[in-house]
């Protein structure tokens, strides 16, 4: 068994010969250090990277519509089709970094998704520009299944909701320099241009992302074994929690992309009439994001996480009601209420992930996050559905119901008996 006590991360680790040493101890990174600070910077750079790959297109969505003749659930398809490749690749780059480590496959996918990017801005075809783009989702599936399971391993435990919390940031800054950087600049250049932009950042991020990220201490590799996978999941699903979050996020990631992939096409019509700039600039309440998830990721550390889940999924859906109103000011408040609560839920739950799951970690996050981008692609798709039955009403409806879902789900996990030994 391994001790429950970390020697601190500046101990020198054990010699690459001493395996029972390697088994009894785990060096930890600890908050404070040099090594803490690379470990968070670098795993911000790659959030930002995946999550400005994945939605810098959510705002070219109404251009795309008018460029190729497609309603916006076509339109839609653009993003839902990275988000479906990069959930069915997880199922595979999870399981193959419990084999060969962690950061090799988190480097690889960040600079694979980065070159297809570029590629997809030279793309002549709608069906070209698809391809790259499930192509691009099933690159950053290696960042995205990992990058929760190494910090997981690397920080020591008190410190583990602050640490997600600044990942997920870069997660928000990502998503919210995607869509700005290409919200403005389809306004003046082509879409191509600004895929073009966002390509080269993105390759900026992984070289930053592969030079300062520190190797892995605690990484131990485990079979590929089918059987070995087979035990894996399904010790996962037998627990009476982890389903709980796997159904968690599906729900909350499936609202959070629907608001945004539609209100687009809500403020660039009557009454409103907004130019594409100013739809752009409104990815700015990202910003509500970035502070709540890491300051309600390090309140969850003190106070429990069954004690805030629930409430973060509350403040989403007292944004939602916001967004209901006509008045602009209503609903650009509603929106960042919204945003606010979503990277705080999500901060949260992800974080509770790596406490449940006591072996197989890799495997347990690939399949919370197969979950999370699951509910992006089909409940993304599918509100472009509500949106041309109902319009924004609509929208409203079908959000309100997965929110009605995710609080019934937190207030279950509230309920469940903590593991022995784990602060949940």
């Amino acid at each position: 068994m391994k001790t429950a006590v970390a020697p601190l991360a500046h101990e020198v680790p054990p010699a690459a010969g001493d395996d029972t040493l390697a088994e009894l101890q785990e060096i930890y990174i600890e908050k404070g250090t040099p090594a803490f600070m690379r470990t968070v910077l670098a795993l911000f750079c790659g959030g930002f990277a995946t999550f400005a790959l994945l939605y810098c297109v959510q705002p070219m969505m109404p251009l795309l519509s008018h460029e190729y003749g497609i309603n916006a659930a076509q339109s839609s398809l653009i993003l839902s089709v990275a988000t479906g490749m990069l959930a069915f690749g997880l199922l595979i780059t999870g399981p193959i970094s419990d084999r060969i480590g962690r950061k090799p496959v988190m480097v690889a996918a960040l600079f694979a998704a980065a070159v297809c990017t570029i590629a997809s801005s030279m793309m002549p075809s709608w069906q070209g520009v698809l391809i790259m783009r499930a192509l691009i989702g099933l690159s950053l599936s290696g960042l995205a299944a990992v990058a929760m399971t190494y910090l997981s391993e690397e920080i020591h435990p008190q410190h583990i909701g602050l640490a997600m919390g600044l990942y997920i940031g870069g997660n928000a800054i990502g998503g919210m320099s995607g869509r700005l950087i290409t919200g403005v600049l389809i306004d003046f250049v082509s879409w191509h241009t600004a895929m073009l932009v966002i390509g080269g950042l993105a390759l900026v991020a992984a070289a930053v992302f592969w030079k300062i990220l520190p190797e892995s201490r605690n990484f131990r590799a485990r079979s590929l074994h089918p059987r070995s996978l087979l035990d894996g999941f399904t010790m996962h699903f037998r627990d009476a929690g982890l389903p709980l979050l796997f159904l968690e996020a599906f729900v909350l990631m499936g609202a959070f992309v629907t608001l945004f992939n539609y209100i687009g096409y809500r403020l660039l019509a009557a009454p409103y009439n907004l130019d594409q700039v100013f739809v752009g600039l409104l990815s700015v309440v990202y910003l509500s994001g970035i502070y709540s998830s890491a300051k309600i990721g390090s309140l969850a550390d003190k106070l429990g996480r069954r004690k805030v889940l629930w409430a973060t999924i509350a403040l989403m859906f007292a944004g939602l009601a916001l967004t209901m109103f006509t008045s602009l000011l209503l609903v650009i408040v509603g929106m960042l209420v919204f945003t606010f609560g979503f990277f705080a839920a999500h901060s949260v739950a992800s974080s509770w992930i790596g406490r449940r799951a006591l072996t197989a970690k890799g495997q347990a996050s690939s399949l919370y996050l197969f979950s999370y981008y699951a509910g992006s692609s089909i409940a993304g798709t599918a509100g472009g559905v509500f949106w041309h039955l109902g319009g924004w009403n609509g929208i409203g409806l079908f959000i309100g119901a997965l929110l009605l879902i995710a609080l019934l789900v937190a207030l279950k996990l509230a309920k469940l008996p903590p593991l022995q030994g784990v602060k949940a």
